[in-house]
């Protein structure tokens, strides 16, 4: 008798402490940011040029591998239509470097990492606010000396053209 007491005297704490555990446990709040900041009532297009590559070295898919992320970042991220010519956005340039450079030296006095870094010349226009800019974005990677460049080259370079598209897309039509 003394458990039934019990229970009808907590049984309200006990359902609220349940429905609380119910409500923790089974929702989740979901929210995606793109962190662009266009005014879609003014721009409604942009014009992506291809970016072709003048790097003294180069990987010749490195090219296609940037045009292709570019588009893709902006098709996916923004409501913008891309077109050929005349974009209220207008993005034009070059991938001008892609280097490699002895990063760290080993106990035994030979290189034990390779730094390889791409740079990219940028220029932006902005038809509708007059505003344009040309800037340089670079990013780098590492790899291990004892690898062959040939071996890793697909790997860094998508892990660099991510991080350059990024840097692109932000200076463009996020704002951060």
């Amino acid at each position: 008798m003394a458990w039934t007491n019990f229970f009808r005297r907590h049984t309200l704490n006990i359902l609220g402490g349940v429905f609380t555990m119910l409500l923790i446990v089974g929702c989740s709040i979901s929210y995606k940011f793109t962190g662009t900041s266009i005014n879609y009532d003014l721009i409604k297009t942009i014009q992506l040029d291809n970016v072709a590559n003048r790097a003294p070295y180069g990987w010749a898919p490195m090219e296609a591998m940037f045009n292709n992320k570019l588009q893709d970042l902006y098709a996916n991220q923004t409501r913008l239509k891309i077109v050929k010519r005349g974009g209220d956005l207008h993005i034009a340039g070059e991938i001008t470097g892609y280097d490699q450079y002895n990063k760290s030296i080993s106990a035994d006095g030979f290189s034990s990492q390779v730094q390889l870094k791409m740079t990219v010349n940028i220029r932006f226009t902005n038809s509708k606010t007059n505003e344009s800019w040309e800037r340089q974005f670079s990013a780098t990677t590492q790899y291990n000396s004892t690898q062959q460049l040939s071996a890793v080259q697909e790997q860094l370079v998508t892990e660099m053209v991510k991080d350059l598209t990024d840097q692109i897309f932000n200076a463009t039509v996020a704002d951060w």
